[in-house]
């Protein structure tokens, strides 16, 4: 029972999930006023699950590739722990238990929980063997938690969820692109195209990275920068979100000018702590 436990865990990718849910639920901490016990509980829920089923059919879908690369050798299903039924029928559960939070909440969060699971599971995962812009595809849900999380609470969909989605779509192309610089000879075995142009680890590839790593800085400036004259956040959040943003981009600037694994590994554990050090700070001068 404990190994399936375990399967399950590493099916559904429950760490990332992990983090998915607290930029949903960040989100929603940017909307309301009050606390609400009960929609708390069935974002959390419904996020969690539905990260869950769409990180599942991914796994459904790269079985094969996965037990090509060191790193994803180890899941259920390459080595055969679990089968492709299994797998698809637990994802399919949480898949509907988590879409059914997220419409009990209101449609229009549940219908951007559809648009996460498809563009994720069944555009993004494909596009990796055939085109670098995969990238770009897969920051759309990759984006979409603190928008689903304040339109969550909301009900409505606005200015105010679309900059917060932003902030998180540019966050994705230096993480991506990090993770796939260290990742590259696996990704190479699987015939996916994760940096930023195909020929991988050269300096054209880490310039990229670091001028979108740069670009970070104005998108999470949008909040404070509201074109309604109504900001989200205040001046304390403006100043947070640009010194962390040279921060992050200290990494980029040195993967760069070395192009140096050592420089791509610091980029990437930067980019785990800059997403909710702004996020926290966008929720924390808000309240």
């Amino acid at each position: 029972m404990n190994e399936r436990i375990k399967d399950i865990a590493s099916l559904f990718k429950v760490r990332l999930g992990f983090f998915v849910v607290v930029s949903a639920i960040l989100g929603w901490f940017m909307a309301v006023e009050s606390m609400d016990i009960r929609s708390f509980l069935m974002l959390t829920i419904g996020g969690y699950l539905l990260t869950g089923a769409s990180n599942g059919l991914n796994q459904i879908i790269e079985k094969r590739v996965d037990g090509l690369m060191s790193r994803t050798a180890d899941r259920p299903l390459p080595t055969g722990r679990m089968g492709t039924g299994a797998a698809l029928a637990y994802s399919i559960i949480a898949g509907a238990i988590g879409l059914g939070c997220l419409f009990g909440l209101n449609p229009l969060s549940g219908w951007l929980g559809v648009a996460a699971l498809v563009s994720y599971a069944f555009i993004y995962t494909p596009l990796k063997a055939k085109t670098t812009m995969s990238v770009f595809v897969g920051a759309i849900p990759g984006a979409l938690p603190p928008m689903i999380g304040y339109v969550a609470a909301t009900g409505d969909f606005g200015i105010e969820p679309g900059t917060l989605f932003a902030v998180q779509f540019m966050w994705q192309f230096p993480h991506f692109w990090a993770i796939a610089w260290l990742a590259h000879d696996d990704y190479q075995k699987a015939g996916y195209f994760m940096l930023p142009f195909r020929a991988g680890r050269t300096k054209r590839s880490a310039w990229q990275i670091f001028v979108y790593t740069l670009f970070c800085i104005p998108a999470s400036l949008l909040p404070w920068a509201l074109p309604t004259g109504d900001p989200m956040v205040g001046n304390i959040a403006l100043i947070v979100a640009i010194l962390s943003g040279l921060l992050f981009a200290v990494p980029a600037y040195r993967l760069h000018q070395t192009l140096d694994m050592k420089h791509a590994r610091t980029l990437m554990f930067a980019s785990f702590a800059y997403l909710p050090i702004v996020q926290l700070a966008f929720v924390l001068d808000k309240i």
